[in-house]
């Protein structure tokens, strides 16, 4: 009896330990999967509705359409838990580890290197190449990279020697605008949309994770604030990079790139569609992946020298990213975009056209407050700032800014007018108020455009303005283009707005108590809207 009460206390042990690890591992997967369930829901209850009441759409597209959706809320689960198990540790590492040398161009050197890699496996960036005629998608992905890259360079130089951001945001939107009269007016929205894609749940936490480890060489007060920005400079490089790409490249006007047909038939060709979609998106993200993984190993053989169970979390993170992105493109590809498409014609052939500005509004609405790349952007906003920016107060000014810009987006689909009508004035006000709000807000701000326009935008938002064109006759490139561009823009605004009032609130406490420290200093007062 003495033996067996042991025995019986070590087995009732190890089943405890057991349960526990078991709803340790659930809880790793719950919140990531939750996070692209809220993400992907709003989209999919409006198609839902409106195939069940305005536009019909055969049984077939939409079984197409929900298993296509459940394979984005799997594939986006699998990748946002795989990007902050692997990329944000990664790029804090990498930070870390470049600023020890001292060496200002060995962390630009590196830095330019990981711009390129981090955003070839984009997949905001992948969809939009797949979109746009007569350019190689190797060629735009490339190009796009390579922009980021550089402007990954300039961060760092802005960080080290604490350069001024707004001045940089200054100089480099004025020579955007002076190109934009240059350059091919086809090209104009793509070249904008570029530069929104590619700040997306791969390279925001990255490159925010990287601009923090650099950030920790300087020891001055303002660090944490310049360690910000980062998102708004990698976003003007891919603009200028696709502005001198259009004139080797001009656009094609009028119809957009072919998309996949989502009425297959039947059944078994449905399952055959996605089932032959899967080796080529098999191979595609393994070369997408690859230049990050031969990076990671190299840096950690030659300088990092993780411990065991670090160096496998990010291992075990990287798999994860893998997956998710197969997942997250197969339903793209086949069942998800190709709906949008349709479902943008239907609306537009016949009195649902004034429907679009409203719906458009009512998803951008939702969608945006269940981005992943927003949700890190405010958690590390939050963190940074130690609270100054609540994230209630910058989910509700980032959902009334991508409601606004999803309404104008299809202003332009219905009317044609041009991109430049709304971007010129919307980036003349951000840049004024870049000079009025307290610093950081302005950073924030325009990193916050660079992750509004996430992975719904890209995957539905443009798709279904694609199809409304089309179906209205207007040029595909010039009018649907510009979707992301318009997402990308007013947060610009709003969130620097946001700082006006903060920075009311505090002449006010100012002028009744005794003076309030400024931002980006820890006591400062919170804003809770």
């Amino acid at each position: 009896m003495s033996r067996k009460k042991p025995d019986l206390l070590t087995q009732q042990a190890r089943l405890r330990r057991k349960h526990r690890e078991k709803g340790q591992v659930l809880a790793i997967f719950r919140k990531p999967m939750r996070e692209s369930l809220t993400s992907v829901l709003p989209i999919t209850a409006i198609v839902l509705l409106l195939c069940f009441t305005v536009t019909p759409v055969s049984n077939n597209a939409m079984m197409a359409f929900l298993i296509g959706s459940l394979l984005l809320i799997v594939g986006m689960g699998l990748f946002s838990l795989g990007s902050e198990m692997s990329m944000i540790p990664l790029g804090e590492a990498v930070g870390k580890e470049i600023t020890r040398s001292k060496k200002v161009w060995v962390i630009v050197g590196i830095s330019f290197l990981i711009g390129v890699i981090i955003t070839v496996a984009e997949p905001d960036l992948q969809v939009l190449a797949t979109n746009v005629p007569n350019i190689d998608k190797t060629v735009l992905i490339l190009t796009v990279s390579v922009g980021v890259g550089l402007f990954l360079m300039l961060c760092m130089v802005r960080i080290l020697f604490s350069i001024s951001l707004k001045w940089l945001l200054l100089g480099f939107y004025i020579l955007i605008f002076v190109g934009a009269f240059v350059i091919d007016r086809d090209m104009l929205s793509i070249a904008f949309d570029s530069g929104g894609v590619t700040t997306g749940p791969m390279t925001v936490p990255f490159i925010m994770a990287l601009g923090v480890g650099v950030a920790s060489i300087r020891s001055d007060e303002n660090a944490k604030a310049d360690s910000f920005g980062l998102v708004a400079l990698c976003s003007i490089g891919p603009i200028l990079a696709v502005m001198i790409l259009s004139l080797v490249f001009p656009a094609g006007s009028g119809s957009a790139a072919e998309t996949a047909s989502v009425d297959a038939g039947n059944t078994v060709v449905l399952g055959r569609s996605y089932l032959a979609a899967i080796p080529h998106m098999l191979l595609e993200v393994a070369v997408a992946l690859a230049p990050i993984a031969v990076f990671f190993l190299l840096f950690q053989a030659f300088s990092l020298r993780l411990h065991k169970w670090p160096l496998l979390k990010i291992l075990v993170g990287i798999g994860y990213t893998y997956v998710g992105l197969v997942l997250f493109l197969t339903g793209v590809n086949v069942g998800f975009s190709p709906l949008g498409s349709v479902l943008g014609a239907a609306m537009g052939a016949g009195w649902q056209r004034w429907l679009l500005i409203p719906l458009a509004m009512v998803m951008g609405w939702f969608i945006i407050d269940a981005e992943p790349a927003v949700h890190i952007l405010n958690q590390q906003v939050e963190e940074l700032s130690a609270g100054a920016i609540s994230a209630k107060a910058m989910g509700l000014s980032l959902s009334i800014a991508v409601a606004t810009a999803n309404g104008l987006a299809m202003v332009r689909v219905l009317t044609g007018i041009s991109i430049f009508v709304l971007l010129v004035p919307g980036y003349l006000c951000a840049i004024t108020l870049s000079f009025i709000v307290p610093k950081i807000f302005t950073a924030i701000a325009f990193d916050s455009g660079g992750v509004a326009s996430g992975p719904m935008t890209a995957t539905f938002l443009l798709p279904f303005a694609m199809g409304a064109c089309e179906m209205l006759g207007g040029n595909v490139v010039t009018d649907a283009f510009g979707v992301v561009a318009m997402v990308a823009m007013t947060p610009l605004i709003t969130i620097q707005l946001l700082g006006l009032v903060y920075k009311r609130k505090l002449r006010k406490t100012a002028a009744s108590t005794a003076p309030a420290p400024a931002i980006p200093a820890a006591d400062d007062e919170i804003i809770d809207l």
